[in-house]
């Protein structure tokens, strides 16, 4: 168990000897493990990052360094924009253990929750696996922070797939709240409960999806910055014009009411014209409105007007909720400092 075992004689920044291991790992000590273990050290944890790689001395020397460089070089971001005190940074960078392949074992014996971020192939998850397979303990939960392959295909690589989901963060991992998970059919509900709470433990919102591509937000980001790039290469707005729109329009509205809650908002048979006029104009491939759409139209479903869409609003105060959504819409406005007073005196 985590508090009974001991770190290892690697060199480390981190942890001296005698001293319990972390109960949380981040295998692969790339841009994602350094980004994950910023998140767990900001919020109080010891996190081993863990390189499985055999490597000479001096090449994990080297990486180690980089690795602490880059921590301490983005937790002093965060102290020049006044969100921690320049004084926390080596406090903070020290609840990182840098462990190395001849190390890995005992520190993945101790991690109750593992994070797996190495490269991107199958042959590297596979290999990774194996030794998290061999190494850690029966009821560790075990994730992969993989961006492009399903879990479903992970999952038959991990022994007790039960425990195991795949987890995406959005860069910068210690920054963005979202973290998004992906579970197969046979991850154990109690599996998926217990890592949702030691996210939220640490301040992350945890969002739960399919085994399908894209998980959530990079499947949405992907339309819109597509779209963006096709109107640039149309002619039909300039880069500027289309940031301006998107950071103020766009992105703001969405700051503060959710894309399907807004479907709802306006009302669903708004998106069912304007889909039908834009796939007629522009493309029927990519505005084509999806078939529930259309059914929900049909079947009188059009939102917030007429009490039910994709939410129900049946007994729902509705001035209290649109007086809700219009706060949070000021808010991002102010924020934004694009609010301003009303003016005090007739102008003309």
């Amino acid at each position: 168990m985590a508090n009974e075992s001991l770190v290892p004689s690697t060199p480390s920044t981190a942890s001296t000897p005698l001293t319990p291991l972390p109960r949380f790992a981040a295998v692969g000590a790339g841009r994602m493990g350094r980004g994950i273990a910023i998140a767990f050290a900001y919020a109080g944890h010891r996190i081993s990052l863990i390189d499985l790689r055999q490597r000479s001395d001096e090449a994990w020397r080297h990486l180690r360094d980089e690795a602490s460089a880059e921590i301490e070089a983005a937790l002093a971001g965060l102290a020049q924009l006044g969100v921690i005190d320049a004084a926390q940074i080596q406090s903070i960078a020290a609840r990182v253990d840098y462990v190395d392949a001849a190390a890995a074992p005992r520190a993945l014996a101790a991690a109750e929750l593992v994070f797996e971020g190495v490269p991107e192939t199958m042959a590297a998850k596979r290999d990774a696996f194996e030794q998290l397979n061999r190494h850690c303990r029966d009821d560790a939960i075990l994730t992969s922070t993989t961006s492009s392959i399903l879990v479903t295909q992970l999952a038959a690589l991990v022994r007790l797939p039960e425990r195991f989901l795949n987890m995406h963060w959005l860069n910068p991992a210690y920054v963005i709240p979202v973290v998004e998970l992906s579970c197969h059919p046979g991850t154990d509900a109690a599996v998926l409960a217990r890592t949702k709470s030691l996210m939220e433990e640490i301040g992350k919102l945890p969002v739960v999806c399919g085994a399908s591509p894209g998980y959530i937000v990079p499947r949405l980001q992907a339309l819109v910055m597509n779209e963006a790039a096709r109107m640039i290469e149309e002619g039909a707005a300039t880069a500027e014009e289309i940031d301006k729109a998107t950071r103020y329009g766009l992105g703001l509205r969405f700051a503060a009411i959710g894309v399907v809650e807004f479907i709802d908002f306006g009302g669903c048979d708004i998106l069912h014209h304007a889909s039908r006029e834009m796939s007629a104009s522009l493309s029927k491939e990519r505005y084509t409105a999806p078939a529930i759409v259309d059914r929900m139209v049909e079947e009188g479903r059009l939102g917030l007007k007429t009490g039910s869409g994709f939410y129900d609003y049946r007994g729902r105060d509705v001035a209290a909720y649109r007086r809700d959504v219009l706060a949070r819409t000021l808010g991002e406005l102010r924020h934004a400092g694009l609010w301003r007073a009303a003016a005090e005196e007739t102008r003309s």
